[in-house]
């Protein structure tokens, strides 16, 4: 994946994209849902995430305490030093990684901990849940990280 291609898409479609999820929010929330989701699961059928990692490299998901539990099981460490190894507290009082690219991420994009990662991963980027209307604001963010919801926006424009 060619992220430098994709940051000048992105930049290019910012004010577009801004307006189009201003719009979004006036649609009824099952309508949304309706459409983003068939959206969603083509784009992913033809997409390697494993070629970006981009979510990976850029940023930290949220921590849960199962997610922390399940981890440091899966680690064979105690939870608290999982979190002292790993984790921080953010501005929003969440658990979120100590730094970025991800500890787990390896070289070749794979990562580590897949079996156990956090929930926030399994879901990353989201598009694919009920009630996208309460994730607007997050999809928009994603447009930016992941070139699939840059794809998946460009598709939704194409049915509204």
């Amino acid at each position: 994946m060619d992220l430098f291609h994709h940051k000048q898409r992105v930049e290019k479609k910012r004010k577009e994209n801004s307006v189009f999820f201003k719009r979004l929010k006036k649609e009824k929330p099952k309508v949304l849902d309706k459409l983003i989701h068939p959206i969603h699961e083509d784009v992913f059928a033809n997409t390697d995430c494993l070629k970006c990692a981009n979510c990976c490299k850029t940023t930290s998901p949220l921590f849960t305490d199962k997610d922390i539990q399940r981890i440091s099981r899966y680690l064979k460490i105690r939870p608290s030093e999982f979190v002292d190894r790993y984790l921080r507290i953010d501005e929003d009082s969440d658990y979120v990684l100590q730094s970025v690219p991800c500890f787990f991420l390896s070289e070749d994009n794979y990562c580590s901990i897949y079996e156990v990662r956090p929930k926030a991963c399994k879901e990353y980027p989201h598009t694919d849940r009920i009630k996208q209307y309460q994730l607007l604001k997050l999809t928009e963010k994603n447009i930016n990280i992941c070139p699939a919801v840059f794809e998946i926006a460009e598709r939704l424009k194409l049915e509204l």
